[in-house]
């Protein structure tokens, strides 16, 4: 057999695992990221047992990392349901991902600054990836919760990687906080609405124009090109994404507006459903590939690092103290939402891309893949406990959600 050979093979091999993984977590309720990570790192055994050299893969990580929060974020917006009766349960979700997030890296950047003598902005930009509860983890360990349970977890989960990347993205480009920062700040989100809103309606009238047999390739590259061209400008562009999908999720809210005419309603809906299904399998494919290169590129000395391990377990303790504090002062119940805080993608994604220059020595590589497997261990034990909860069907999500209260 060929070298090619062999590759294709392997990667056929790896992915059709992967998709195993997938089938089973909802049985099993063990989180697919864990077992890749454990593929990717056995796969890291082998090849050095068998003496097999592969190129550095470490320079994929951030371009597989970023189309894969874009497909994410677009799964989960695409999803949801929107109505007003649903406006209680966003801003729950809202202030949930929001208030910890800040909390928590405040508490852990005061820790580094003291600890390690580092300067607070620092601090603060090595800890906010830990603070972001990860979507590309947390939305499809929720197939099985009950409609209003796993609609919060896509709306906390997605507005965390917003909050996330908007607060990483302010910190790093700013070294002198002023009225005139913050005033720049909000006029980049006010413009990236902007954007947004007529990106979102020209794409949705792409979609119902274009005759030929190949158009969603087409609209899914141009929405990863906004994406990009708005990071290089510094614009929140995951905003875009959200109500891109939110708008096309919920097409058939706009029956009373005249724009349902010039949009073909019943034809578009037709697309957006293909659509849906495309941007699964994508998200299923780059995801997939990305926490395998990871688990590759992880050494055994770093998931064992004792040096960093006390850290993990002391940042873990915080996450999950402050979690239940949010969610008994939302009046919302602890299990099994309590556990399901993972990090995962954007926490890389956004470590990965801090300048060498604001980088920690307290933030390294073991710290974050231990607590990410910590966080995803929890969730996994958490919806295991909470399997055997029974979901009723008769009650609509906005009245199970309103006995919560």
């Amino acid at each position: 057999m060929t070298t090619t050979t062999i590759i294709i093979i392997t990667f056929c091999i790896l992915l059709l695992v992967a998709y195993l993984f997938d089938l089973t977590s909802s049985k099993t309720n063990i989180p697919s990221v864990i077992l890749l990570l454990l593929l990717g790192w056995g796969l890291r055994q082998i090849t050095n047992i068998m003496g097999i050299n592969l190129p550095n893969f470490s320079i994929l990580l951030p371009v597989l990392g970023t189309v894969g929060l874009i497909l994410i974020v677009l799964e989960g917006s695409l999803e949801l349901n929107f109505n007003k009766s649903k406006i209680k349960l966003i801003t729950k979700s809202f202030l949930g991902a929001l208030i910890p997030m800040l909390i928590i890296t405040i508490l852990i950047a005061l820790v580094f600054h003291i600890v390690g003598n580092y300067t607070l902005q620092e601090s603060i930009i090595n800890t906010i990836p830990l603070c972001i509860i990860s979507s590309a983890i947390a939305i499809p360990s929720v197939k099985n919760l009950s409609p209003w349970k796993r609609e919060f977890v896509i709306y906390e989960s997605s507005f965390s990687d917003i909050l996330g990347v908007l607060f990483f993205t302010f910190m790093t480009l700013n070294n002198v906080f002023s009225f005139s920062s913050f005033g720049r700040f909000g006029l980049q989100i006010f413009l990236m609405i902007i954007i947004s809103l007529i990106a979102t309606l020209g794409l949705a009238f792409l979609l119902s124009k274009i005759q030929h047999h190949i158009k969603f390739i087409p609209i899914t590259l141009i929405i990863i090109l906004i994406y990009s061209i708005s990071e290089i400008y510094h614009l929140p562009a995951l905003i875009f994404i959200l109500l891109f999908g939110l708008f096309l999720g919920n097409i058939n809210k706009i029956e009373q507006f005249k724009l349902k005419e010039k949009l073909h309603l019943a034809d578009l809906e037709k697309e957006i459903s293909k659509l849906k299904e495309l941007t699964i399998e994508a998200t299923f494919l780059v995801k997939t590939i990305f926490f395998l290169v990871f688990g590759y590129l992880m050494e055994t000395s770093e998931i064992l690092n004792l040096s960093t391990i006390l850290w993990a377990i002391g940042i873990v303790v915080i996450i999950f103290c402050l979690r239940a504090i949010q969610l008994k002062l939302s009046k919302l119940p602890l299990r099994p939402l309590l556990f399901i805080a993972p990090r995962g993608l954007i926490t890389i994604l956004l470590f990965l891309s801090i300048d060498p220059s604001q980088k920690i020595m307290l933030v390294n590589k073991s710290l974050i893949i231990q607590v990410i497997i910590l966080t995803s261990l929890i969730m996994m034990v958490g919806l295991l406990i909470s399997k055997n909860e029974t979901i009723t069907k008769n009650k609509e999500p906005e009245e199970l959600f309103s006995n919560t209260e």
